[in-house]
């Protein structure tokens, strides 16, 4: 979890009586996890942050599965999804289970007419092309090709877009997306040998505060369906906070990679977790340096976990060719590995300059509509000579 921050104005005392210069009190939020039991954060609003004016009719937005039971190594081509204008439009579901949902994205515009907020899922945005700032109630991040955006469940934000070739690889968890315990301590401090530390945890910087009234246009996310709320005042009205509930960046250029005298497993390359699934980054990095090593990985099978890998840059010594935005699906219990002519390619090689997040879930995928628009039909015999 992101560690204690806190940015603007706060009271000393939490719950006690916090007044604007004009003598009208705050209006304090508690933004709590599992109940009060885990992480939160407290914000000081200018006007009561429950201000509803008018809910819309709600939007189906629940994927369209056309595979409900894979069996078949597969893969898809992300970078052939359409760009669009709006963002929430562009957000085109590959992947999905009862714990996440895995979507490609290619938005051209910021979001400037409408907030977004995800009630029930945290969400990672990987910046594969573009650059911008991610603005939200707790303040703005800026970001830029390589980073990992999370944005915890709850958080109201939008994107603001330098770019309009923008490339979006974005995982929605329907559970709290976390550091990966073992690189951590008891306090929750990243310990010594996890390959990256708090230092390169990118909170929000800058917090600006709307002391507005009016419509404000939130489209709130739950589970399958979009609810547009309208809000009567500016929902970055936030004058100060602070807590452990934030949204943060983390580049995938600061993860250091932990390597050996032999091939590493992918557990090495953990970046975050869930209690259903974990996220993991492929860096340039040396190879092993045993005298009979072999760095192409070994063929494997994961009997209980589905392996999703998504292709962002540099040449992957274990595949014939690959292209940028490609995904692979590898499903549990089907063995995968190097092609053809990989294993003896690999050998005496020093170093390797590929680039690619992975995501491997614990229950089996389902692939929508638009993912079967995308795939390269001939994927799973690609190992034959």
């Amino acid at each position: 979890m992101p560690h204690y921050t806190k940015l603007g104005e706060i009271p000393h005392k939490r719950h006690t009586q916090f007044r604007k210069p004009d003598g009208n009190l705050y209006a304090e939020q508690l933004v709590s996890t599992e109940g009060f039991s885990d992480v939160y954060s407290l914000l000081y609003h200018n006007y009561p942050p429950t201000l509803v004016k008018e809910i819309g009719k709600a939007i189906n937005v629940a994927p369209q599965i056309a595979v409900d039971q894979n069996i078949q190594n597969r893969s898809f081509l992300g970078f052939k999804v359409n760009p669009k204008d709006d963002y929430l439009e562009s957000r085109v579901p590959v992947l999905v289970n009862q714990d996440v949902c895995i979507y490609l994205a290619a938005p051209k515009q910021s979001m400037k007419s409408y907030f977004y907020k995800n009630a029930g899922a945290d969400e990672m945005i990987f910046i594969h092309e573009g650059s911008g700032k991610l603005k939200t109630s707790y303040g703005s991040i800026s970001f830029s090709y390589g980073d990992h955006l999370v944005i915890p469940r709850g958080s109201i934000y939008q994107l603001e877009f330098d770019t309009t070739a923008n490339r979006l690889f974005i995982v929605e968890s329907y559970h709290p997306i976390r550091y990966p315990k073992r690189y951590t301590n008891h306090m929750g401090q990243l310990l010594e040998h996890a390959p990256y530390c708090e230092r390169d945890i990118r909170g929000p910087e800058k917090l600006e505060t709307f002391d507005q009234k009016g419509e404000f246009k939130i489209f709130i996310k739950r589970k399958d369906h979009l609810f547009p709320f309208v809000y009567g005042s500016h929902p970055f009205d936030v004058i100060g906070w602070d807590g452990y509930h934030y949204p943060y960046a983390f580049s995938i250029h600061d993860f250091e990679p932990i390597t050996g005298r032999v091939h590493q497993p992918p557990p090495v390359h953990q970046t975050f977790e869930t209690p259903q699934f974990v996220i993991c980054a492929f860096v340039p990095r040396l190879y092993d340096y045993h005298p009979q090593s072999i760095p192409a990985p070994y063929n494997h099978s994961n009997v209980d976990s589905d392996e999703v890998l998504y292709y962002v840059d540099g040449d992957f010594m274990s595949r014939k060719s690959v292209e940028k935005g490609q995904i692979t699906l590898h499903p549990l219990g089907i063995p995968h590995g190097p092609h053809p002519g990989a294993v003896e390619k690999s050998i005496g090689k020093a170093a390797t300059n590929e680039l690619a997040v992975m995501v491997d879930t614990f229950k089996p995928l389902q692939i929508t509509t638009q993912a079967m628009e995308l795939e390269d039909p001939g994927y799973f015999l690609s190992w034959l000579d």
